[in-house]
């Protein structure tokens, strides 16, 4: 069920993303008077598709082949290759009779319409949810450090002051994108009532993308229990809201990354696990799955936040914002990627890698979130300058208005056609990425 969830959320997603983007191309050659003789989502390869409709001018449909949208733009060398009508003398509504500039404004319609979106969405979650942080000075008991934070020097209780000179206000800002990809980053924590500063290796950015634990620090924290989950051992062995969970067999727990600890020990066991309800303290035996879990979320006990509201005016700026940040990052991590600090095949994701992201439960706010952040990963990768994407030919425009004169009709042919072998290389080295790590972990 899961799997059909994460497939659901992909294909809604990607599939409100195509039609935005293809929109921006349609709306911008309409506006020039361009005819647009096809909008489709997903390919109608070898001229198979699952649903067409023609109004006016333009055919409407729906391909059989899940791998993107297109609109075919009359006049235009795209991935339809059509030759033949490329070979008759051009027509006032084609594509190669407009001006260089608006033929520019055209084939940037689709990324700026997916900037907007990514835009828009981030201002409607802004406005919906708001904005809620964890207050660092709440954080009497310090962090838990990963394996790997361990390896960069954190330690099990350090309790964090600053990053790169900045005191740290709200947790979540110490381990932003943009501190952890930074050339260099520095904390200052306090350990044992002494303050030390640890900076991450040079080669910390390749540990982080590789590593299978996505928590590097998290907050360290007393609990009760705040619920337990439908069918899991905690529910079946009579575990109840507000119970204190104070030892699992013979391993005292005080701190929930303590019980985590303790019931991987004991994973695939039964557990006798010593429980405090009011005042009164009982021992239960209790089955933890082949993975450690009982199935309980923990109530942190002292940890204060701060809940942010926006107007839809406010929201907008953060929007902005959010947005810069996001394409912001894309570029620093492109940059990492070909500079070798970053495996491409641990920083790339396919359609697999991305329904992973948006999870096996619909969430609302999480799947919004990684469609806008997707909406601008597809903007960027689209401007890049490489044949048959939307930056190759922006590029080609370019030189055309630097030169004066187009480039002729068979050299883009051929641009074209090494553009979509590269494409189509790409998606074989994306997909089997993808499968591999279905196999490997």
């Amino acid at each position: 069920m899961q799997g059909l969830i994460m497939a659901a959320q992909l294909i809604a997603g990607i599939s409100i993303l195509v039609i935005l983007h293809e929109l921006g191309h349609f709306w911008a050659a309409r506006a020039f008077g361009i005819k647009v003789e096809k909008f489709y989502l997903f390919f109608d390869a070898w001229g198979k598709k699952l649903f067409s409709i023609k109004i006016g001018e333009t055919e409407y449909g729906i391909g059989w082949l899940p791998l993107g949208g297109y609109v075919k733009i009359a006049g235009m060398i795209d991935e339809s290759m059509d030759s033949e009508q490329m070979n008759k003398p051009a027509e006032a509504w084609e594509f190669r009779s407009k001006p260089a500039w608006q033929r520019l404004i055209v084939m940037i319609g689709g990324v700026v319409m997916n900037i907007i979106t990514g835009i828009v969405i981030f201002a409607l979650i802004s406005y919906t949810y708001g904005e809620k942080y964890t207050l660092n000075s709440s954080l009497e008991y310090g962090v838990v450090a990963s394996d790997l934070a361990k390896e960069s020097g954190f330690k099990t209780g350090d309790k964090l002051k600053s990053v790169n000179g900045k005191e740290i206000k709200y947790f979540e800002n110490a381990l932003s994108s943009e501190e952890l990809l930074a050339d260099v980053t520095t904390y200052t924590v306090e350990r044992n009532g002494v303050d030390t500063q640890i900076t991450l290796s040079k080669d910390f950015t390749r540990k982080f993308t590789s590593s299978k634990k996505a928590e590097f620090l998290t907050p360290r924290f007393k609990y009760n229990i705040e619920e337990t989950v439908s069918g899991f051992p905690a529910e079946k062995a009579g575990i109840k809201k507000g119970d204190v969970l104070l030892a699992v067999n013979s391993n005292t727990v005080i701190f929930f990354d303590q019980l985590q600890e303790a019931l991987k020990i004991e994973s695939g066991k039964q557990a006798q696990i010593s429980v405090l309800r009011g005042i009164d303290t009982m021992i239960m035996p209790i089955d933890i799955t082949s993975d450690g879990k009982i199935g309980v979320t923990p109530n942190p006990i002292g940890i204060a936040y701060d809940s942010l509201k926006f107007g839809l005016l406010e929201s907008f700026p953060k929007g902005v914002n959010k947005a810069v940040e996001t394409i912001n990052l894309q570029v620093k991590g492109w940059g990492k990627i070909f500079s070798g600090d970053i495996p491409a095949n641990k920083a790339v994701q396919g359609p697999i890698g991305i329904a992973k992201f948006y999870g096996g439960e619909w969430i609302w706010s999480r799947f919004w979130l990684f469609t806008a952040l997707i909406s601008l990963g597809l903007a960027f990768m689209n401007i890049l300058p490489i044949p048959a994407l939307d930056g190759g030919h922006v590029v080609l425009l370019l030189i055309e208005m630097i030169t004066g004169k187009p480039l002729s009709t068979k050299a883009m042919e051929r641009i074209q056609t090494v553009g979509m072998v590269i494409l189509l290389t790409l998606m074989v080295l994306i997909f089997g990425n993808d499968i591999i790590g279905l196999f490997i972990k």
